[in-house]
């Protein structure tokens, strides 16, 4: 984004609300236990906040597995979010990243921000997949014209008297394509290094430890695709 871009931004009041996190966190808990979860959560948070700095952005706080992030410039809120999502997202044996923008205005109180649009972009997060970072039309105005995006349609939300258009970015870089998914933790695999394998129904799954195999092949409906 131009100089002149930011600026118009700010004079306006407006800022742009990531809201970043782990898709599967809850199953990694389950089939983990909580010290494990709460260390992938942490090391997430950890090497996203290096990311900050470089994009201009700040951290406003961190909620479990979630980083709710402010920026003053929608095109460097979305170069952060395509790199918290391929580069964070791509590491072997790591949970997928999901990101979520909105842009709005929004007021601050002792180092916390309050609005809609923080609420909007919480909302938001909640329809976005592993790998995927999805932004409502008003960030998508603020940003670059040439930011390549697919429509994702209007979406309702509970206590919101008009839907929000949602669209998702386009990455340039995809997570590697062969990644495998464990169906009991979420966790993402290299199909190339995983020791654990169950068969059901004619299909073989990955499994990241002997444990998750073991919980799957318990009661293997309950996992299956």
């Amino acid at each position: 984004m131009t100089a002149g871009r930011a600026g118009d931004d700010a004079r306006a009041g407006l800022a742009h609300f990531m809201l970043a996190d782990l898709a599967g966190y809850s199953a990694l808990t389950e089939a983990h236990g909580d010290e494990y979860a709460a260390d992938v959560a942490a090391d997430f948070v950890l090497a996203a906040r290096e990311m900050l700095a470089d994009q201009g952005a700040e951290e406003v706080k961190a909620i479990g597995d979630a980083l709710l992030i402010r920026t003053s410039d929608a095109t460097a809120a979305v170069e952060l979010s395509r790199r918290l999502v391929c580069e964070l997202g791509a590491r072997h044996r790591g949970l997928g990243i999901r990101v979520a923008m909105h842009t709005g205005t929004a007021v601050e109180r002792d180092g916390d921000w309050f609005g809609s649009a923080v609420n909007v972009a919480a909302r938001v997060a909640d329809t976005a997949k592993s790998g995927e970072v999805i932004l409502t039309a008003a960030t998508r105005a603020q940003a670059s014209p040439a930011l390549g995006v697919r429509p994702r349609g209007r979406t309702r939300f509970k206590n919101m008297a008009e839907p929000v258009e949602l669209y998702a970015l386009v990455l340039d870089e995809q997570l590697p394509a062969g990644r495998v998914i464990d169906p009991v933790c979420r966790m993402g695999l290299d199909p190339d290094v995983v020791q654990y394998r169950s068969e059901y129904r004619g299909v073989v799954y990955a499994f990241c430890s002997e444990d998750c195999r073991h919980t799957f092949e318990r009661n293997p409906e309950a996992y299956a695709s």
